[in-house]
């Protein structure tokens, strides 16, 4: 009855512990990525790439001259008196469009680099997170720990004062003691400067308070086995797939802009009334449309701009590739530590249960006199020792986990209520 019940009690320990250690990592990742400065910048630098378009993909201004006589020039229906010309530049036919391609897909590069720091961020405060649980159970750990050598004393201090122990295993215990509780004390203070880290990670008061849950969820391996994960949609390729586009755009641009640009206007002359004549139209203003055409003769600089966009789609396409290799190897080194981390678990955890078996053996033979004291001290610490290595490896399966998962993510449109 007893250890059905404990199954039972086991059961909803994990299954709600769990489900509210993911809600309170989830509100951590939440709190990031709102507060955290520089995924804020990111973000701006994208806002400020947008409005990019409408600047490129205008028309030049028009252009407004204004003239007036000094002396009067005559004409036949009178002297000029002023002049005004407007014109109005037009680029070569899709400049304008393809400036507004160019400026739109550098923003969308900025966009899918904010997307990767944001994948970056949680995977930081994830592994934030791991380490201090590790540390934080660890601590727990040794308090325990600290509670069974006090039993195991007074064990030894009971045996000696009846005379069948020396005192020497109450001076062996006493030793360990004192070096646990400073180690313990150390470890608080590491605590303490690990969740002011987090805290800044997460834009937070050093001092606001950190809650660490009971366990660290792992995946089963067999639900961890990912398919062959599409990098393509990875926000950091994909962020030099735009770039790529971009600069294909902004070829060309060049290519359109060594072209000559077209220019429709009017020219207005006011002509004031001659008084010794009175001619036809005497004194009517002169209107008068014009046409003009750039002449871009000085090709070196559109020439030029045309090499500069394709050496960048190169060295887009290179670092594209460059960091595609970097990624999989990564891939591949996380999967290598997430299965370490499993292998592992399952070992400490047989190990575990053996040296338990073999130290309550141990501790029985000493009450008998049947056992030396310094085989049951040793094997309890290696007991203490098996168990945080089993917290190290949980910490390290967890953060291969999240950093799988952040090679796992995918790349998003960019929403414009966000």
């Amino acid at each position: 009855m007893k250890n059905a019940l404990k199954i039972i009690l086991t059961f909803l320990v994990l299954f709600f512990g769990n489900k509210t250690q993911s809600q309170e990592l989830e509100t951590y990742l939440r709190i990031a990525a709102e507060n955290n400065p520089k995924l804020q910048s990111a973000y701006t630098q994208f806002e400020a790439a947008l409005l990019q378009s409408p600047q490129v993909a205008s028309l030049p201004d028009p252009t407004l001259t204004v003239s007036a006589f000094g002396r009067m020039i005559e004409t036949r229906l009178g002297a000029q008196e002023a002049r005004f010309n407007l014109m109005q530049m037009f680029p070569w036919f899709g400049t304008l469009k393809a400036k507004a391609q160019a400026a739109d897909l550098m923003a969308e590069a900025r966009f899918q680099e904010y997307l990767a720091m944001r994948g970056d961020l949680f995977y930081e405060v994830k592994k934030a997170y791991a380490e201090l649980y590790e540390l934080e159970k660890t601590i727990e750990l040794k308090e325990e720990n600290l509670e069974i050598l006090d039993s195991y004393r007074e064990l030894s201090l009971s045996k000696f004062r009846s005379g069948s122990s020396s005192m020497v295993n109450v001076v062996r215990v006493d030793i360990i003691r004192e070096e646990a509780i400073t180690e313990i004390e150390l470890e608080h203070d590491a605590l303490e400067s690990l969740k002011k880290q987090f805290n800044y990670l997460l834009n937070r008061k050093p001092k606001a308070a950190v809650s660490i849950q009971d366990t660290l969820v792992l995946n089963a391996l067999g639900a961890t086995e990912m398919e062959e994960i599409d990098f393509d949609a990875h926000p950091e390729l994909a962020r030099y797939d735009s770039e790529l586009e971009a600069y294909q755009s902004r070829a060309e641009i060049a290519q359109k802009e060594g072209l000559p640009m077209l220019g429709l206007g009017v020219d207005y002359s006011i002509i004031s009334k001659r008084t010794d004549a009175n001619p036809e139209m005497n004194g009517q203003d002169a209107i008068m449309p014009m046409f003009s055409v750039s002449l871009p003769i000085f090709r070196k600089k559109y020439k030029a701009a045309e090499r500069e966009a394709e050496l960048m789609q190169t060295a887009a396409i290179q670092n594209r590739e460059a960091r595609e290799n970097e990624l999989l190897g990564i891939y591949e080194q996380t999967r290598y530590e997430q299965n370490k981390a499993q292998k592992l678990l399952d070992l400490y955890d047989r190990q575990i249960i053996s040296s338990n078996q073999a130290n309550n053996l141990l501790v029985s033979g000493f009450g008998n006199n049947t056992e030396d004291f310094e085989e049951v001290l040793r094997m309890n610490q290696d007991i203490l020792m098996l168990n945080t290595q089993k917290l190290a490896a949980l910490k390290n399966g967890f953060i291969a986990q999240a950093k799988l998962e952040y090679l796992a993510t995918k790349t998003e449109n960019y929403d414009e209520n966000k």
